[in-house]
């Protein structure tokens, strides 16, 4: 494995009713809180309720950003910094999913600077303070609650890129309560799922030797997550499937599974280009893409796409090469995202070739990229979409 040094500062606290230990994180900051939140959920949940009860216990005072959009906008972010900026905000708490986190990210450090928040985005500037934020998870998916990135559109633009910044951008804690997430939709769900199995076959499709620990941890994690999916999708409100498919969201992107490992984020690059100009969502983006971006990387590096057939997804290899082990296993996992109702094409979205030049030139807008067989190419990343259609 390559050399590495890790750190994760997040408390991580999960579990039913862990929403009450607010009462003991928040007097550890200050008094004046922006709670950041999406759309209507919490509210018709109780979850809003519950969480603004406790702040007035506390003798908080509350100031409120609604309206996180589920491809999070640098325009909304603006609009909590300029809050943050104007009330003499203390602490920042995020209550949602991975997006409403992700802005979240942005208006903390946003908070202590004086240019625009999309500089840190495009890296024309990097932060060197941010006020101090929480979470509470309300969606299994982007595995934001645990580390320091964050994906953030400029819709003027038609621009969707990740950044972080360590240490501003780790949340101080993050409180993951399953129940919290029994109204997700079914289709949201669904979407998380992708989007949690994704992180992990980025992470897995990397050039580091020797690495057989990483590699069962990440295949571990496939495993519960293939075993648990179909079930929790028949019975959304089950409290031991949606917390199986919480804890892993979180493990797939804590960063732990790539210690000593550089993976290839090639998939999440191609579809943020698709769903800066398209607004998609962003797991349906990645079930259409993944196996297409698996079948390029598989003709000329087999192997390991054939160990995650035969560990993951059972394939037998007996008297079969490398090759057919590997794309039936792609098989596989196209197969088991479209029997849980993942989208397979592109037209699934009403999405055609008009604006395949545009897709393509968002996508190798920094050049290049990618790392595990080869770097793709702009004529890689036309084929990968022209296969997505």
């Amino acid at each position: 494995m390559n050399s590495f040094s890790f750190q994760n500062p997040v408390k991580l606290i999960f579990g039913k009713g862990q929403v009450e230990k607010l009462r003991e994180e928040l007097p550890n900051y200050g008094n004046k809180i922006l709670v950041v939140y999406g759309g209507g959920s919490i509210k018709r949940n109780g979850l809003y309720d519950q969480v603004m009860g406790i702040l007035k216990e506390l003798g908080k005072e509350v100031f409120e950003l609604s309206g996180v959009e589920p491809n999070p906008r640098v325009s909304t972010a603006k609009k909590g910094a300029e809050i943050c900026k104007n009330e003499g905000i203390d602490f920042v708490l995020a209550v949602g999913g991975g997006s409403v986190i992700d802005c979240t990210k942005l208006i903390a450090t946003a908070a202590k600077y004086d240019g625009d928040p999309w500089d840190f985005v495009i890296r024309k500037a990097f932060p060197d303070d941010a006020l101090p934020f929480g979470t509470i998870l309300t969606l299994a998916a982007t595995g934001s609650e645990m580390n320091s990135g964050s994906v953030i559109t400029n819709e003027e633009t038609l621009e969707k890129y990740g950044w972080g910044s360590v240490p501003y951008t780790f949340p101080k804690f993050s409180i993951l309560d399953p129940v919290n997430t029994f109204s997700v939709p079914k289709d949201q769900t669904i979407y998380g799922i992708v989007d949690m199995m994704s992180h992990v076959f980025e992470q897995y499709f990397h050039n580091a030797t020797n690495t057989p620990v990483q590699d069962q941890l990440c295949e571990g994690v496939l495993r519960a997550v293939i075993e648990t999916a179909p079930k929790l999708l028949d019975d959304l409100e089950n409290y031991e499937y949606r917390e199986t498919i919480l804890f892993a969201g979180t493990w797939g992107l804590n960063n732990f599974l790539s210690m000593g490992s550089r993976g290839d984020w090639g998939t999440h690059n191609i579809e943020h280009a698709i769903s800066a100009v398209y607004d998609i969502p962003h797991g349906g983006g990645l079930a259409i893409l993944f196996p297409h971006w698996m079948r390029l990387h598989a003709e000329t590096a087999p192997e390991r796409f054939a160990q995650l057939a035969v560990r993951v997804f059972h394939v037998n290899p007996e008297g079969k090469t490398a090759n057919e082990v590997a794309f039936e296993g792609i098989d596989a996992l196209r197969s088991f995202w479209t029997s849980i109702g993942a989208p397979v094409r592109l037209a699934d979205y009403d999405i055609d070739d008009s604006k395949l030049d545009l897709m393509v030139e968002k996508t190798m807008i920094n050049g290049p990229f990618g790392n595990f067989s080869r770097q793709l190419q702009e004529e890689d990343v036309r084929a990968i979409l022209k296969a997505s259609l």
